[in-house]
């Protein structure tokens, strides 16, 4: 393999598909990039939110991938607050953690928090955290709500590996039967409760009533995007892939759920693909390129009415503002690439 950089090779197929169509869709307004860990989500995200930055009036990028990759991408500290991308005056990015905002909720009902309902609180708690998923659909809910009142044009998700996308979209019902277990305690032990804080002097803060009255509000704000996110003019997925078996496996089960969801996706990103030169005597670069081709056939017989983006395997990381731009002229003019 060589050090160089690609080199364009006119003998090659050319990779025609690139994301034009979802640039050229004005009325999205929620995509999300997802795939199994180490194919390039990230890259993929990063990108294009630096494509969409161009030709829409404001643009967010959210990571809610626990390893938090974008601070890395943009060589820029990014957190729970949305803030400007070096560079870009419309383009900002933020980076949430998916743990722990049911306790901030809990802790953050009124002055005294759950612990000024005593066990009560602590029984509530417990009930809520039983529910699997309920910490990251709080989370999400939580940016859902800030992002729905910053009024971005497109938010891009650069999401966590297959798995916890996928639980990661059931959050509407997770958090239905959270506040459906938390509404139903409070409806049979709310008097009593009510009674006991009213002999101490009161429930601080609205303790209770306030924290329900923030999970409604926040289930309000979930159903109305969820049903933006069955909406094909408003919302898509990007499947990012390599041309491994898993890869592939993984790809095929997440555009499946996608489906289940109502969640339109047809695009999908195969990054690392390999192209020797013509003649080449490098034996593990051939070897290789025949597998890749193996199951980039199988991707395009699968998926032959999605946008299929082929990008080829890079000599280098792709980090820091000048990287990503290189790499978005890759992605987009689609030219035809050699590796070796």
């Amino acid at each position: 393999m060589s050090s160089g950089a690609v080199v364009v090779d006119d003998g090659l197929d050319a990779l025609e598909p690139s994301l034009e169509s979802i640039l050229s869709q004005r009325s999205l307004r929620w995509i999300f990039v997802g795939g199994k860990g180490g194919v390039g989500k990230t890259t993929t995200s990063c990108s294009l939110a630096i494509q969409l930055a161009k030709v829409r009036t404001s643009v967010l990028l959210i990571s809610t991938d626990p390893a938090h990759n974008l601070s890395d991408a943009f060589n820029q500290k990014f957190g729970k607050e949305a803030r400007l991308v070096d560079g870009f005056t419309n383009l900002s990015a933020m980076e949430i953690d998916p743990n722990g905002s049911m306790q901030e909720l809990m802790a953050g009902a009124g002055e005294g928090g759950m612990e000024g309902l005593g066990g009560m609180g602590g029984m509530m708690q417990d009930l809520a955290f039983s529910i699997p998923g309920v910490d990251e659909a709080m989370s999400f809910a939580e940016v859902l709500k800030q992002v729905k009142s910053l009024s971005y044009e497109t938010i891009i998700f650069d999401t966590a590996p297959t798995g916890h996308t996928l639980r990661f979209l059931q959050f509407p019902t997770v958090l239905e039967k959270a506040l459906a277990k938390i509404s139903q305690l409070s409806t049979q032990f709310g008097p009593m409760l009510n009674s006991i804080m009213g002999a101490r002097g009161g429930m601080p803060g609205g303790g209770l009533d306030e924290m329900l009255q923030k999970m409604e509000s926040l289930r309000e704000t979930i159903a109305e995007v969820n049903t933006q996110f069955k909406d094909a003019e408003l919302t898509t997925f990007v499947c990012v892939c390599i041309p491994e078996f898993l890869s592939l496996y993984e790809t095929e089960r997440m555009i499946q759920e996608l489906a289940n969801y109502e969640i339109d996706t047809h695009c999908i990103v195969v990054n690392q693909l390999l192209y020797p030169k013509a003649g080449s005597d490098c034996e593990q670069c051939n070897a290789r390129r025949k597998m890749q081709k193996k199951y980039l056939e199988q991707i395009e017989e699968l998926y032959d009415e999605f946008n299929v983006v082929k990008m080829p395997l890079l000599v280098e990381e792709v980090r820091g503002k000048e990287k990503l731009e290189k790499h978005v002229s890759i992605l987009r003019p689609s030219p035809r690439f050699l590796t070796c």
